[in-house]
This record gives structure tokens, sequence and C-alpha cells, in this order.
């Protein structure tokens, strides 16, 4: 019989058998397709050695008027601006206490300290930094206590517990003087949503019957740059204003607090700056003259002014709300608009000018948004998760094609079902130079208490869609710098750089594979002998001398009957792919032997080894009939 060769469709689709989806792919992780054939993705490193408190889920790069490079790092408990790889922290304060009003108590042979102050409305892991303290007459001295610490435990309304960087003796009897001042930093965040149960728990349909839901706590921040300085803000919190030019070593102040500040918003769920005009758009936000968050109204600044919220006949400032939905779940800048997402439906608000300024028109309802970062838009197109779908915008609303549908929402087996108790948790961003829209999502079977530890992808050139298993929590393709950033164990990552992981700062081998569905051998009816495989493999781009893949035929007696055990020869089913030669254009293994038969079989390339990269072009293989025994 001649060489068959393998030529099959780009892509993974799970949708449906692995026979009907005869001559594609059924499963992968970390591969991508370029032009239609697979190739293990590129690989990343830590950008520097430091490393940031808490788990970031919000990254925003931008410059400075002296063209410094500044990235927005929000994390659960706290807030960073990074440059030059150095974590400033700018958590704005939310009170400074008169001096006098905190005291200290310490207990001979412990490190833990009791801090008095009545109403300080701290809560367990939020940070206060003390002043004005003198020595409480032993170890814990001066330099001890005006320091920055993380509260241990709340004990009541007006008493908390810290733990000092000395142990206390017997001579450590005083109350740090009349003169200490505590500054409590922004009240921490959960770093997961914390589960809801009961009837009612959630909105119709969004669990299984009986399943439970979640509450929305988990800490998420807005930001946008206005110019060089920074707007930002915990969603459900305060609004706050960075000015850069004044440094990295101050913090933003809330937005009322601004000189020439007028009926600023005290409490939002999401921020933006417009493109046109440079307004400050608070989405979810408390009304004129109130302090309580209405989830449904919209409003925005003075053009070109982040201070001025009070609307007149001299300024453009105003406001607006939504209609359908009972929330505004999130909004992004796109072109000529900014889309707004409410828990049922997909809004454009477009910029009218005086007197109307801003108006917002329905582009759909009964169109649903998994979460605040759920959405990334690219090449002038908008895509994001809803709740068991996925929907792209391009001027109007489509539900798209998703070959990975019920593998991610309705898996039978449970074991990389999206987890809907942690819907907030996903995060959607880009690849541009791939073409690539990324989403993370935290799976049924992560460890209790993890953050996502799988993604999907769907390639919007090629109209593909490829999945796989990674642990990041935030991911911003920079425009300003030469990689995609990516958060990971409290660092920043630089993705695609090049072939292994190096998270860590240790070179670690990404273990890469992708497998096909059932392929018929010949037509598929007799039994058939593979004994010589031409596998099309190159390593180029490899950093190792001797790059090496193993390709395994996977071969079955029927299609749903299992796979064959291999034959009699150990190892029979698979072989070694090794770049033989450096100069040659490909640079692969030109055949390798093998001892399987059946009437169908399953292809899987997969590589374990450091300095590896590869991609799999149209295997070959040498067939001829086979008796059945």
């Amino acid at each position: 019989m001649p060489l068959q060769k393998l030529l099959l469709k780009p892509g993974v689709n799970r949708e449906n058998t692995r026979y009907t989806s005869e001559g594609g792919w059924y499963d992968c992780d970390k591969v991508r397709f370029r032009q239609g054939t697979p190739e293990k993705i590129g690989g990343w490193a830590q950008q520097s050695s430091n490393r940031f408190l808490g788990v970031c889920r919000a990254l925003l790069n931008w410059a400075s008027l002296s063209s410094a490079d500044l990235m927005g790092v929000g994390t659960n408990l706290k807030y960073y601006v990074e440059r030059g790889s150095v974590f400033f922290d700018v958590t704005p304060i939310r009170e400074t206490t008169a001096a006098g009003d905190v005291t200290f108590a310490a207990v001979n042979g412990s490190a833990t300290i009791t801090v008095t102050d009545t109403a300080h409305g701290a809560i367990a892991n939020d940070f206060v930094t003390f002043s004005g303290a003198v020595s409480l007459g032993g170890n814990i001295t001066a330099d001890v206590l005006n320091q920055e610490y993380q509260i241990v435990s709340v004990a009541d309304a007006n008493t908390y517990t810290i733990t000092a960087t000395a142990t206390a003796n017997a001579s450590d009897t005083g109350n740090g003087g009349a003169a200490v001042v505590g500054a409590y930093q922004l009240n921490t965040g959960p770093d997961q949503q914390l589960p809801l149960n009961g009837w009612g728990a959630a909105a119709w349909g969004f669990e299984p019957w009986g399943e439970s839901s979640s509450t929305t706590s988990l800490r998420l921040w807005n930001h946008a740059n206005f110019g060089e300085d920074l707007i930002y803000g915990p969603r459900g919190g305060g609004v706050y204003y960075l000015d850069y030019s004044a440094g990295l070593s101050n913090r933003g102040v809330a937005l009322a607090d601004l000189a020439g500040a007028s009926n600023a918003p005290t409490v939002h769920n999401k921020l933006l700056v417009s493109d046109i005009s440079r307004f400050v758009i608070c989405f979810g936000v408390n009304p004129l003259g109130s302090s309580i968050l209405d989830p449904m109204l919209i409003r925005w600044s003075d053009q070109e002014n982040a201070a001025n919220w009070t609307p007149s006949a001299t300024n453009q400032a105003g406001d607006l709300r939504l209609s359908s939905g009972s929330e505004i779940v999130t909004a992004v800048q796109q072109r000529q608009e900014v889309l707004v997402w409410t828990n049922d439906a997909l809004y454009s608000l477009q910029y009218l000018g005086p007197p109307y300024v801003w108006g917002a028109q329905s582009l759909g309802e009964n169109i649903s948004i998994i979460g605040p970062n759920a959405v990334a838009s690219a090449a002038n197109v908008t895509y994001w998760m809803g709740h068991g779908k996925f929907y792209r915008y391009d001027g109007r609303v489509q539900t798209m094609r998703c070959d990975l549908r019920q593998f991610i929402f309705q898996n039978a087996d449970d074991d990389l079902t999206i987890d809907l108790t942690q819907n907030e948790q996903v995060y959607a961003s880009t690849v541009e130079a791939f073409n690539e829209v990324w989403w993370f999502y935290c799976s049924k079977v992560r460890p209790t208490g993890s953050s996502p530890d799988r993604y999907v992808v769907y390639n919007y050139a090629e109209d593909i869609w490829y999945y796989g298993s990674m642990e990041r929590t935030a991911w911003f393709d920079s425009r300003l710098r030469d990689r995609p950033i990516a958060t990971y164990a409290n660092r920043l990552v630089e993705h695609e750089f090049g072939v292994d992981d190096v998270a860590t700062g240790t070179p670690t081998a990404i273990n890469a594979y992708i497998a096909s569905t059932e392929i018929d051998i010949g037509d598929g009816h007799n039994f058939a002998f593979i004994y010589r495989v031409l596998p099309d493999v190159t390593f180029r781009g490899s950093t190792t001398v001797s790059p090496t893949a193993v390709m395994t035929l996977q071969p079955m007696q029927n299609s749903g009957s299992g796979y064959n055990n291999p034959a009699s020869v150990a190892g029979s089913a698979s072989a070694s792919i090794t770049r033989t030669a450096t100069v040659p254009i490909e640079q692969f293994t030109g055949q390798v032997y093998t001892r399987v038969r059946g009437r169908q079989i399953s292809i899987k390339m997969e590589s374990t080894e450091l300095g590896t990269t590869w991609q799999l072009g149209a295997p070959r293989i040498d067939i001829k009939p086979d008796g059945r025994r």
C-alpha cells in the first residue's frame, strides 16, 4: 500500500466522539497552531527576583511623559506600580489617627503586640504603619514599632494584634507614648470567592440544581491612566488618584480630596478613562448627594477634569442609568464607543456632545458575561466568555462557534469543567503576535483555595480553538513591552520568552503534547500493519544540541474498543524523534520503525525535555494489510 499522509485539520474539537471528529485533533496541552500545524508554545521567565504581596488580578501598562515604563499591579492585599522591576506600594490610606490614639501592650517572651485603637475599622491581614512611638522599655524599641505591620488578628472593634520584629522582655511595660499615629491602608480583600449555599443564592440556571453559587466578594481592582497619572480603586470601594510627578513614594488620594473636587464618586464597581476627550467614567456608582452605590448608574466627570463631577451648563459632567439587568458587570473601551455589560444585556455608550454628552444604546438582551475580567479585544473585535458559551462583537453581537464548549462547561467527568463558584477569577487577554485570545479559569479539580489552573484559546485568524493547563491570575499583552506579562506566585512573568519554564528562576522543561482523534488506517475496514513512520517534525528554535520529542501511534481494534497493548516488542508503538542535523532546512528524523496493528490509530506528539521546541507537519505512515488473529 502507498504511504498514507496524516494531514489533520487545525484546532482541537471535543464536541463529538473521538471517531466522529476523524481527521482532527482531540487533546492537547501547551500547544498552539501556526498556519494549520501544531507547535509547542513559547516559554516564560520571571521578570526579576522581586515579589509583591497578595494574589494579583489586575494589570495595566502605561508610560509617563518621560517615557518611563509603568505597570499597575492590583492584588487582594495591595496596589503597586512597578517600574524598572521595582514594586512601589501606592495603596491608598483609608484613615490616619490623631497622635496618641494608638497604644501598645507587650507580653514578656512573646513577639505578639496588642494594639488598642478605638473604632479602628481594621480586619485581619490589613496593613498599618506606625510613627511617633517610643520604646516600650526593652526589646520593643521605637525602631521596632515605627514601621509597617500586617494585622494578624482582630479581637474586637478597638483592639487587634501584630507580630513584632523582636521578642518582648520583662522591661517592655510601656504603651508607646502619647504621640503614636497609625496610618491604615485600605481594607484588604479575599483572594477567592466565598461560596453562598441555599435557595436563592444565585440567578436561575446559574448552577445545576442543588449546587451552590457564590458571592461577588473577590478583591478586584479597576485602574486607568489619566495621561501619566493613575486613577484606580477596588471594586465596591472608593476612587483614588496618583500623581506620578509627585513620585512613587507617595500614595493615591481620594478623588474627593483633590483640589477643586466636586461631587466625586466615593464608591464604584468599574471605571475607565474614555479615548474621546478623556472623561473619567464610573459604572455602578453612588448618585449625586448619596453614598450608596447604584449598580446600574453611570457617571462621568467633566471633560479633561478628573475632579469635577457636578453637572452644570458650563461643563460636560453627567450621568445616566441603564435599564436592562440588575447590575453593571464591566465595561471596556472599543473603537469610538464604550461597551457596557450588565448581567443581562450589552450596551454601547457613545459620545454625543452637549447637552446629553454620553448616550447608551442597547446592543442586545439575554446576553451573559461570566465575570468582570472575562472580556478582551483584538483587531477591533471584542470577545468574551458568557455562561455556557462565548460571544464576539464586531458591530453586532454573535454567539461564537466553539469546538470546546461541552469540554469547558459540561464535561461529564467533572475533571476539567469550569468551577462556576469562582467565575470572577476568569481572566481574558490576548497574545496578539499569534492572533490569540486566552481565557484562564478555575477547574473543579484544582486544589481548594488555588487560582486559575486551566486556559482555553481562540485563534481568531484561523477560527480554531485549543486549550491547556497553566496557573496564571492576570495577563497583559503589553504594547510597551516586548512580550506578554502575566502574574504567577507573587511575581511578574514574561511569556513567549525562550522555550522553557523559568518562572521561579530555575529552568524547568515544559511538558507539551497534542493527540489526534481516531484515524482510519487505510479504509478502516481491515486490519493493517504500520511498520514505518516519516514524522515530518522540525525542531527550529530549540536551544539544546539534540532536541527530542516522542511520537506515539496508539492503535485500536475497533473505534471505541480502547487502545491495543503495544506489540510484543516493548515500546514499539512509539519512537523518539531527534534532530539529526543542523544544516538542512527541515531538522527532523528521516524515518522511524514501529510495530503497530489495528483498524484505527491515534497519533500523539509529546516533548518533556529542556531546551526543546517543535512543530509538527504532515507525518506519513507506511502500512500493509495484516491478518486478524
